[in-house]
């Protein structure tokens, strides 16, 4: 993989930086610590750090040598997962309840290698915003930066991101035009009936019973109200009622994510859980209210980008190691709000070697491929090397 010898040389540098933010997780707006490392790394590098969008977010800014040129946009999300991690190596999580399980430590890390090696070279002519996001993982981080006013301080003629992908062999390039990733929804129930004694069910509305019915409910609406070919996944994922072995509570909550691909899945299943839901409570007696999150839209990369970003990939991986078709992930992205305002391309490559590490984000024993760091370090540096050519 022809990585440039200058990033192959910071390799040390960013294994080091992402070993500690692995071991300094930091929760969605709370990035405090890890968003000024990075800025006093970007400052020491001659690099124009503006602090505070989006409340822990920030962007540098840097000129090429050359005057003129246009700008591009660079995003690496910061922020980890509310969960323990089961690791034992050197670099886990000092942090309990929090750990790095979806790489954005790796993500930090290369943004931050590309950024030290353009500061260097800055063989380009235009200017490049390098975006540290916060809170990505549920809390739309990315639209908090655009609402105070990223894209609006900081002109981006295209926008780019990449996600590190454990499931693909290392160095693999996953560059697809249209929808990448689903819209991501939340929603939540309350289902009311009576308590009452659980030796006398017959003198209760029993919500308990109902929310199980309503949970059964909502799995008929991708495998008998939904179209075979269209994606919509519906997870129920918390359940909780009651309080004690002998009392049938009052309410029940139950709680879970929608994601979806088109605005007309995301729309029918939104209508759906409300007609299940209350229409099963009512059979029963009972009152069931629905609350429905619209969270991420979809992830969609514009086509054109999409190719100059295959292009820049290509150079550093080899034409042989880039995937040009590719089915949508079910997951979220917030990369998506981004895309809606900006054009530009959101990439997935390839962190899998051998039997090395766990198979899956979100996985208490994940940990981001350090192997993984140059060619992320090299995409960023060639991408803007390319497409602001002097």
């Amino acid at each position: 993989m022809p990585i440039p010898n200058r990033i192959a040389d910071f390799v040390p540098e960013m294994t080091a930086w992402r070993h500690d933010f692995h071991a300094h997780p930091e929760l969605g707006f709370q990035e405090t610590r890890t968003s000024e490392a990075v800025a006093r790394l970007l400052e020491g590098w001659g690099i124009e750090v503006h602090r505070g969008l989006g409340q822990t977010g920030l962007v540098g800014v840097l000129k090429g040598r050359q005057a003129g040129g246009g700008s591009i946009g660079l995003r690496a999300d910061m922020d980890a997962l509310p969960m323990p991690e089961i690791n034992d190596f050197a670099h886990r999580s000092t942090n309990p309840g929090a750990m790095h399980a979806c790489g954005h430590d790796g993500h930090t890390a290369m943004l931050l290698g590309a950024a030290k090696y353009l500061a260097e070279t800055r063989n380009f002519a235009g200017t490049v915003h390098f975006i540290f996001q916060p809170a990505e993982e549920g809390l739309a981080g990315a639209r908090a930066m655009i609402e105070d006013g990223l894209f609006d301080r900081f002109p981006c003629d295209a926008v780019y991101g990449i996600h590190n992908d454990p499931t693909m062999p290392l160095g693999q390039v996953r560059a697809v035009a249209g929808v990448v990733m689903a819209a991501s929804d939340s929603f939540g129930l309350t289902v009311r009936g009576r308590g009452g004694h659980g030796a006398m069910p017959h003198l209760a509305i029993d919500p308990v019973l109902i929310g199980a019915q309503i949970v059964g409910g909502l799995q008929a609406i991708a495998s008998r109200r939904a179209d075979p070919l269209a994606s919509v996944v519906v997870s129920v994922t918390q359940f909780h009622a009651g309080s004690a072995d002998n009392v049938i509570p009052d309410e029940a909550e139950i709680r879970g994510t929608v994601r979806t691909l088109t605005p007309e899945m995301r729309d029918m299943a939104e209508r759906l859980i409300g007609e299940i839901a209350t229409g099963t409570a009512a059979a029963h007696g009972a009152v069931a209210e629905l609350r429905y999150n619209r969270r991420y839209p979809p992830t969609a990369n514009h086509a054109e980008q999409t190719e100059r970003a295959a292009a820049a990939a290509a150079e550093v991986v080899g034409a042989r190691n880039l995937l040009r078709e590719a089915p949508p992930v079910m997951g979220g992205e917030d990369f998506s709000f981004m895309l809606e305002k900006r054009p530009g391309a959101f990439l997935f490559v390839g962190q899998a070697e051998g039997a090395k590490g766990a198979t899956s984000v979100h996985h208490p024993a994940y940990d981001f491929n350090d192997n993984l760091l140059p060619i992320g370090a090299g995409y960023f540096a060639r991408l803007v090397e390319r497409e602001l050519a002097g």
